[in-house]
């Protein structure tokens, strides 16, 4: 809890990802660069924006929303659990917040309250993709089999690629990988020039035991950022793996 006590007040971090500024950027500069982080797979960064954002205006639920939403990709979810609830102090009935709060329980493990929140969520005012992909979650995670279509209807809500690779990502946390296939391989499809759509499809289909596949993706992810660890990483396991294969089958079958 320590480090989440007062996330809203965060101070700017130095990573390199961000331009270094000399005078105090606007509040709109700092939610621009938290979706653009987020885009990039920068959970951490992402989440000092929005807080950065919200540290002069704590009237912007969608950064309030943004907080929530990394700190359960952060997989900190008892720190998304209270942020919510603080939130919805600020902005009772909100239906995202709510959505919100329930993925978060969802993945604590109370799938119980999730399921009235998202009830009530679904209810509220308004309409959005995120309460479509934290049903779906829940639907989902229930083994229920309308998770496609609360997914579906996401989409048509939204049609940012983002809402495609975050549905894969929930695929993938549930371990359904093949159910995610589809929704990345989308995903890359109208976003090719973004890397970390490239690197979710290679854990999707390394997941599935596409190596070739896998790799193919990691590499392209590479090749977009050459400096992307995670992909990097990946490719140089692969590249281990396959050494180690071929001088297990030199050492049974001979060859040079």
């Amino acid at each position: 809890m320590a480090r989440f006590e007062k996330l809203e007040f965060e101070q700017q971090s130095t990573s390199p990802t961000i331009t270094t500024r000399t005078s105090k950027a606007t509040d709109p500069e700092w939610r621009l660069q938290a979706i653009e982080e987020r885009r990039c797979g920068n959970y951490e960064q992402s989440l000092r924006m929005y807080s950065r954002a919200l540290e002069d205006d704590k009237s912007l639920v969608d950064c309030w929303l943004g907080q929530v939403q990394m700190l359960v990709l952060l997989d900190e979810c008892v720190e998304a659990e209270l942020w919510s609830r603080k939130a919805l102090e600020l902005f009772p009935g909100n239906g995202d917040l709510m959505s919100g709060r329930a993925q978060a329980m969802r993945r604590m493990g109370d799938t119980g309250q999730a399921l009235v929140l998202s009830d009530g969520s679904l209810k509220a005012a308004g309409q959005s993709a995120y309460r479509w992909m934290v049903r779906g979650e829940l639907m989902a995670a229930t083994k229920q089999d309308t998770d496609r279509h609360c997914f579906d209807k996401a989409v048509l809500a939204d049609k940012d690629w983002l809402v495609l690779l975050e549905i894969a990502c929930i695929y993938l946390e549930l371990g359904l990988p093949s159910r995610a296939l589809d929704r990345i391989r989308s995903a890359v499809q109208l976003a090719p020039d973004r890397y970390h759509a490239w690197y979710i499809q290679g854990r999707t289909e390394h997941q599935l035991g596409l190596r070739e596949a896998a790799k193919a993706s990691w590499e392209h992810c590479v090749g977009i950022c050459p400096g992307h660890d995670n992909a990097n990483g990946a490719l140089q396991k692969f590249e281990q793996g396959q050494s180690a294969v071929q001088r297990w089958w030199r050492h049974i079958f001979g060859g040079a």
